[in-house]
């Protein structure tokens, strides 16, 4: 059986991908301990609830990053002769349904409790001999929950694109969006506080619309990669323009009659198969090898190229 070629990032590109865990490692212990001080003071707020819950789910995605990056570099073998390259859809899959369910459940726990008019309490505490309302503390720990997330996505997001992983892209782009939450988490504390009982709940529904439609759009996306749509840039508005190029490519070749092509994305690469009408059938197998080797040179995301020759397209 042929088996697929082990995956590693070119060279020029190690040092971002070593980059990326780096990050992905500030990631998950700064969204931990975010996750913690929420615990600690979020009391009966559905707010702090719901952000709670959001810091907690926003652990995920870097986990799952630094587990499966240990993964699909494994050896292909005759049970898995395409390697390990999809074991990233994989959990951009899972990751994708937990925030849909998580997000569907916290608007339908937090749209109940407008409904039933609970009016929840911000208790004081003693700090240094001070009587200090519990609010200001929890717009402080909203605050610290973020603005390291946006600054973290901002960092992440173009490496995201320079090693090619949609899922870390995918990740950068909802810790960059996370001001929604913060600011309406924040709106929520304050409501409480100027005896506004409803602003609570309504910041946790915002907040709860907005893990929900980060969880349905990721979903949408990881099935129509299970799928084997036509790979896209990383921003999903068009067709990755290295296929137009292959295509363009292969038709300057002098024996080339016509040609097309067919892509499907495997995790970080590309597996592919052009189909090529030949004018000049002399020495075909040379020529088709040379043609691969060029091919597969363009780009280091053009990782399994199959170059067939038909009788017609």
């Amino acid at each position: 059986m042929h088996l697929s070629r082990t995956f590693e990032y070119p060279q020029e590109l190690q040092s971002k991908f070593n980059s990326v865990k780096k990050i992905e490692w500030i990631t998950l212990l700064y969204f931990s301990s975010a996750s913690i001080l929420m615990a600690i003071v979020m009391g009966n707020s559905q707010t702090m609830k719901t952000a709670w819950i959001e810091d907690a789910i926003s652990i995920i995605p870097p986990l799952s990053f630094l587990i499966i990056s240990r993964i699909y570099k494994r050896k292909p073998d005759k049970n898995l002769p395409y390697g390990y390259h999809r074991v990233a859809g994989i959990s951009f899959l899972i990751s994708a349904v937990a925030l849909t369910f998580i997000g569907f459940f916290l608007l339908i726990d937090s749209s109940f409790k407008l409904l039933k008019v609970e009016h929840p309490t911000i208790n004081t505490m003693m700090i240094s001999g001070h009587q200090v309302w519990m609010g200001y503390i929890m717009i402080a720990v909203l605050i610290y929950s973020t603005v390291p997330s946006i600054i973290l996505g901002l960092k992440k997001l173009p490496l995201a694109k320079e090693i090619a992983d949609k899922a870390v892209y995918t990740d950068a782009v909802m810790n960059k969006a996370d001001w929604l939450s913060g600011i309406a988490g924040m709106c929520g504390i304050a409501g409480i506080g100027i005896g506004w009982w409803w602003m609570d709940s309504v910041a946790a529904i915002v907040i709860s619309a907005d893990i929900l439609h980060d969880g349905i759009s990721n979903l949408k996306q990881s099935v129509l990669d299970l799928m084997n749509q036509l790979p896209k840039t990383m921003d999903k508005k068009e067709p990755d323009p290295v296929f137009d190029r292959i295509k363009k490519e292969t038709e300057k070749e002098d024996w080339v009659k016509k040609a097309e092509v067919r892509f499907r994305q495997e995790g970080h690469v590309y597996f592919g198969e052009i189909f090529i009408v030949a004018s000049d059938h002399a020495n075909l197998n040379h020529k088709t090898e040379e043609l691969r080797k060029k091919l597969t040179s363009i780009d280091w995301r053009i990782f399994d190229l199959t170059i067939m020759v038909v009788e017609e397209l």
